[in-house]
């Protein structure tokens, strides 16, 4: 080998070399470049490839009733969403989606159509939908969990406990007053991938868990129950628009039952009409008549300017006020106080209160609570209507003495009488007992809230006493009697008012609220019938269902009838009509 080509292989070897020496430096220089200076975003790259960002939303807590009976449950459904960008054939798609969903492939064209990069398909898809959607295995379609309300009970307290929109947030009644309870947090947790993209948890890890409270409810499902049965038969036997029904705890103010009629079921509440969800027994005030001869009578006896035996002339039936003249169903001439709450007479209603004054009645029916809210812990309470004293005319004061000019929600009512039953002392009404955590343990329990004393123990006795004898032969409400226990009660009848501002010809609000046992109580009720047609007295239209509830609550609640007190063997054909 000469010379020349021993040199020329050298320079070979050693531009080889050099090459490779400078390929590896580069490669050194680069790594060294990406490790320190973008070893960060790299990290942040890889981690994007195998880790996946989930968010998720806690599960719904549970709403019980006392005897923690489930009332409002969440269950997991699925639900059908699109990745646009990744369907290739996005009509053919819509088309085959619209088949499987029973859905408008018009619409879901749209949506396909859409530059965002998700898109729902349909939230709460059933069971079958989603099976029909996973054989079509479309790129693109995905399957998400998500949690559904559920109300198996369905129709029952369904006002009072209201219901959750497609998004789990509650709208209407408890579901909506304690949504920041109930409503499950929301939360992020990482999922790994691996090579083929299907996603697992690390071993050790648990998913975290973000379930909203529970809410235990003072509601009894049984005795709702019988109060919504009672108020159906009712409202259906006089062909009334509506009925209320509330049975209360005279002693705590605790609900056991808030019953409406129409019903409406939360499951599917879309197809109810609207004003079918609202919880009345809160929201709306009406006149009540008669039953505010009770507090007429309560302030007369509070002010120590009479007693049960004082009497006043009813003058025969007729009695002129103004350019007004007030009648009573029968012409009565010298009734006692408790008399004229017997026979519920509107004209003794006006002597006790012109007796009493403007000034002593306003303040003793504030005092009672109307013209304010309760308190109680639904959303929506009215405050009814009680005007100051001092704008009342002579007729405004006579009508308020028998339940007209003033306006009063059914809550606020039967708040009042329980008042009566519980020596005087006026309790917050309440709807919700406890709340407790995901694991059962209590993070907030409601008790028994004294509001204030409204009249003397001596007062409510004897008022009780009076109202016993509406119950009793002659009196205007002998259809609430009970046999075995005693009852102390008032029936209501009022005119509804038009929309003109007058009262309406034969339209009526018929009304029954009262207490039982008498010498403990036990429970109160209140019923109310909107527009019942044919016959409108409360005696005639709310008693009997007044009894019907009490009776069957009595008797579910495992309370003794007591012999001899208050037994009545008269004639439910008997007496006045209330």
């Amino acid at each position: 080998m000469t010379s020349t080509k021993e040199k020329y292989i050298k320079f070979r070897i050693l531009l080889v070399a050099v090459a490779f020496s400078l390929f590896f430096t580069a490669i050194g220089l680069k790594a060294a470049y990406l490790q320190i200076y973008q070893g960060t975003w790299l990290s942040q790259l890889a981690a994007d490839q195998y880790e996946k960002s989930l968010k998720l939303s806690g599960k719904r807590g549970t709403i019980y009733d006392r005897n923690l009976t489930e009332m409002a449950v969440s269950i997991q459904v699925t639900s059908i969403a699109a990745y646009p960008g990744q369907i290739q054939n996005r009509k053919g798609a819509a088309r085959a989606l619209a088949k499987a969903l029973k859905m408008n492939h018009r619409t879901l064209r749209k949506k396909l159509a859409s530059h965002k990069s998700f898109v729902w398909i349909k939230r709460q898809a059933t069971p079958r939908e989603v099976e029909n959607v996973k054989r079509l295995k479309l790129k693109g379609i995905g399957f998400i969990p998500e949690y559904n309300r559920f109300y198996p009970n369905k129709t029952l307290a369904a006002q009072a406990i209201g219901f959750t929109g497609i998004d789990g947030n509650g709208l209407e009644g408890v579901e909506y007053n304690y949504d920041s309870y109930l409503k499950g947090e929301n939360g992020n947790f990482t999922q790994l991938r691996d090579a083929l993209g299907h996603g697992f948890v690390s071993a050790g890890e648990k998913l975290p868990d973000y379930s909203g409270s529970n809410i235990q409810l003072t509601i009894d499902r049984t005795v709702q129950y019988i109060a919504e049965r009672a108020l159906e038969e009712t409202v259906t036997k006089f062909s009334a628009n509506s009925g209320i029904a509330i049975v209360m705890v005279p002693r705590s103010g605790a609900i056991l039952a808030m019953a409406h009629y129409p019903l409406f079921n939360p499951n599917v509440f879309r197809g109810f009409n609207s004003n079918d969800w609202r919880n009345r027994a809160i929201t709306d005030p009406f006149e009540p008549g008669s039953t505010m001869k009770i507090f007429s009578a309560a302030a007369a006896i509070e002010s120590g300017g009479s007693s049960p035996s004082t009497i006043f002339f009813c003058e025969n039936g007729a009695y002129r006020i103004g350019k007004k003249v007030v009648h009573d169903l029968d012409a009565y001439g010298w009734l006692s106080l408790q008399q004229i709450i017997k026979y519920s007479s509107n004209i003794g209603a006006i002597k006790i209160s012109e007796m009493v004054g403007p000034e002593r009645l306003h303040d003793t029916l504030s005092d009672f609570g109307f013209g304010t809210k309760t308190g109680i812990d639904c959303p929506g309470e009215t405050t009814g209507s009680l005007a100051p004293y001092n704008r009342w005319s002579r007729m405004d004061a006579s009508a308020i003495s028998f339940g007209h000019g003033i306006s009063v929600s059914p809550i606020q009512l039967i708040t009042a009488v329980s008042a009566i039953a519980n020596n005087g002392i006026l309790m917050k009404p309440y709807l919700v007992e406890a709340i407790t955590d995901r694991y059962g343990r209590v993070v907030h329990s409601f008790e028994p809230q004294k509001i204030r004393r409204v009249v003397s123990e001596e007062t409510a006795r004897m008022v009780s006493n009076i109202m016993k004898t509406v119950i009793s032969k002659g009196g205007t409400g002998t259809r609430a009697a009970l046999e075995g226990y005693s009852v102390s009660g008032k029936t209501g009848t009022a005119k509804k008012i038009s929309e003109e501002g007058t009262y309406a010809e034969g339209k009526y609000v018929s009304s029954f609220v009262g207490y039982t046992p008498v010498e403990n109580p036990e429970i109160s009720v209140l019923v109310i019938i909107d527009e019942p047609q044919d016959k409108y007295y409360g005696g005639l239209v709310a008693a009997p269902a007044f009894r019907t509830i009490a009776r069957e609550t009595l008797n579910y609640l495992n309370i003794p009838p007591r012999g001899g007190n208050n037994q009545l063997a008269v004639s439910h054909q008997a007496g006045s009509n209330g």
